[in-house]
Order: structure tokens, then C-alpha cells, then sequence
């Protein structure tokens, strides 16, 4: 089943192609829509909501052609938007329940569908409070309820961790996929955070200048490497493990480096091992058994779809947000 559809999709402005010949075909599940700030994510959105017609080219909505069934699909699709647009003045209660009537529920429905998706969205203590007093978090949970109140097929959902703190983030991303995995509802959700995709999607879609640079699965993005993460702890006769396991496995003639090194957590105690066979394992397993530190894992590490980026020449800006927001 193919959720999303596009061919040879453009969007032309005077000055500007926001969309280049886009060519997408997305199922079921969570799918990231990755590219910097003016990549044309949200053009595309605009254009799947039949909010605003492509130049040239198609694109379909479960099955429904956007240029000639844009409220049908507005009907079927939940949409929140990248930026605020929520009346201080009124509660969450009352925002949410306006838009379910707005999108064809019944009073009591509505009233009860508000209830439960508020509740679901960590809102429901708060939920008579004016929006104007919310938290930014707050507010992008209020955004995400009025995107799920009426139960649609799918959601877009246009950056929103934007304005959100690490933690915040983390909650987002973890109601993100709570949508699908508990509701079956697929989502398309936009960043310019490589790492929050890679934590929160099964598939990722890349545009750059409008242009398809690359769709696939999360797990062929993150492919196994042949480096082997080794986490160690320290010991009474060694201080700092990692250093007197870097320092063993170097004289050992094995290649390896720190982890922060490549931009990646655990700077402290991780080191990075090339493994040139299963004998590294042994060689590493017996190394630390010798120093008397202790081993608290070891294992082949997958590629973060940051590195990919890296590995293929994407821009530094790229790299840098990736990094930054990895938390693997």
C-alpha cells in the first residue's frame, strides 16, 4: 500500500524552484522527510494537503489525486503545522473540540475524542488552562492532539521538536511513534535533525534545493560497520580504562580512536576498534581481562545516518545538526 505518491512533482516560484521534479513513493509507518531550512519540506506538505498547486507534475494522498481531491484528503489527513498558530485566549479543551467539530464529529464525539487524545498527549491535567500560558512544549502537544482528534490515516507533521528543549524532544519524538505503533496512524515528519529521524523513523526521505537525494529504510541508512564499540570502566590500577586500553590495543598494532572524536556521546569511556576480523574481539576481550578493567559492552556499531551524510560529501551544516542531535 503506498501512502504517499509523487511524480515528477515541481513547484516554481519567480525567483526560486521549491520542488524540482520530485519523484516519492512513501507506505505505511513512519517516514522522516529530512533537508535543511528551504529544502522545500513544507512546500511539498502544502502541496499533499492540496493547499497549493504543484507547477507540473502529480502527487496522491491515499490513493486520492491532490489537485482534484484536496478536501477528501483533508478529511482523511491530520496536519500540524511548523509554526504557532493557537488562540491564547481559549483552553485546550475548547481549541481541540473546535477542531473536531471542524472536521465533521458530532458534538458529544468531539467532545469525547478531545478528552482521550489530550490525555494521550500528556495534556489532559491541563486541559482547561489557557493556551497562552502554556509552554512551548505544551503548545506543540496541543498542536500534535488537534492534528489526531479525528482519528485520521495519516498525519503531517511539520517540525515538531522546532523550539523544544533535549528532553522535550525526546517526549515529542516518543509520542511521534506512539501515533503509529498504537493507533496504526502513518506519519510524515519533517526535520532538519538527522538523529531524531534515525531514532524515531523506518523509513527517511532526503531533499536538498527541492531534489531527491536519497529514500530508504532507516536500517539500510544504518548499516553495520566493522568498528566495534568497546565501553570499559575504570580500576583501582587504572584511573582512566579507556586511556590504558587505548594505549594497549595502539602497541598491539590495532587502529582505533575515541568516540568523540567522530562527534559521537560517550566520549569518556568508548573507544572506537577497528576489527579486522573476529580474532579483534578475542584480542580486545583479552586486553581488557589483563589491564583488570571492566568491559561493559562490546559490539559492532551501526553507522549513524549523520556519518552516511558525511561519508558522502553532504554540506558541514548538515553533519553538524546531525551530530548534535544523536542520541544513539
Amino acid at each position: 500500500m503506498t501512502v504517499i505518491a509523487t511524480e515528477s512533482l515541481s513547484k516554481r516560484y519567480p525567483r526560486v524552484t521549491a520542488l524540482d521534479r520530485l519523484s516519492l513513493d512513501i507506505g505505511p509507518g513512519v517516514t522522516g522527510l529530512v533537508g535543511a531550512n528551504g529544502a522545500g519540506k513544507s512546500t511539498l506538505i502544502k502541496i499533499l494537503l492540496g493547499l497549493s498547486p504543484a507547477t507540473e507534475g502529480r502527487a496522491a494522498v491515499l490513493g486520492l489525486d491532490v489537485a482534484t481531491h484536496g478536501s477528501a484528503i483533508r478529511e482523511r489527513v491530520g496536519y500540524m503545522p511548523e509554526h504557532d498558530c493557537l488562540p491564547p485566549d481559549v483552553s485546550a479543551t475548547e481549541f481541540v473540540v473546535h477542531m473536531a467539530r471542524m472536521s465533521g464529529l458530532p458534538p458529544t464525539a468531539a467532545r469525547e475524542r478531545t478528552a482521550d487524545t489530550l490525555r494521550h498527549v500528556g495534556l489532559y491535567e491541563e486541559r482547561y488552562r489557557p493556551i497562552g500560558g502554556y509552554s512551548t512544549g505544551m503548545k506543540q502537544r496541543v498542536k500534535l492532539a488537534q492534528a489526531l482528534v479525528h482519528d485520521p490515516q495519516l498525519v503531517l507533521l511539520d517540525e515538531p521538536t522546532n523550539g523544544l528543549d533535549p528532553v522535550g524532544r525526546d517526549e515529542m519524538l516518543g509520542l511521534i511513534r506512539r501515533v503509529h505503533t498504537d493507533f496504526g496512524i502513518s506519519v510524515l515528519v519533517t526535520s532538519h535533525l538527522l538523529g531524531e529521524l534515525e531514532r524515531t523513523c523506518d523509513h527517511v526521505v532526503v531533499v536538498d534545493g527541492g531534489k531527491l537525494l536519497r529514500s530508504s529504510s532507516t536500517s539500510d541508512f544504518t548499516q553495520n560497520t566493522t568498528t566495534l564499540a568497546v565501553e570499559v570502566t575504570d580500576s583501582d590500577a587504572h584511573p582512566d580504562g579507556s586511556a590504558a586500553l587505548r594505549k594497549a590495543l595502539t602497541e598491539a598494532g590495532l587502529t582505533l580512536h575515541a568516540a568523540d572524536e567522530q562527534g559521537l556521546p560517550g566520549a569518556g569511556h568508548i573507544l572506537l576498534v577497528e576489527a579486522t576480523g573476529e580474532e579483534t574481539y578475542d584480542q580486545v576481550r583479552d586486553t581488557v581481562a589483563d589491564l583488570g578493567i571492566g568491559l561493559v559492552r562490546m559490539e559492532q556499531r551501526r553507522h549513524h545516518i549523520a556519518e552516511v551524510f558525511r561519508d558522502n560529501g553532504q554540506s558541514e551544516t548538515h553533519q553538524q545538526k546531525g551530530a548534535g542531535s544523536d542520541g544513539a
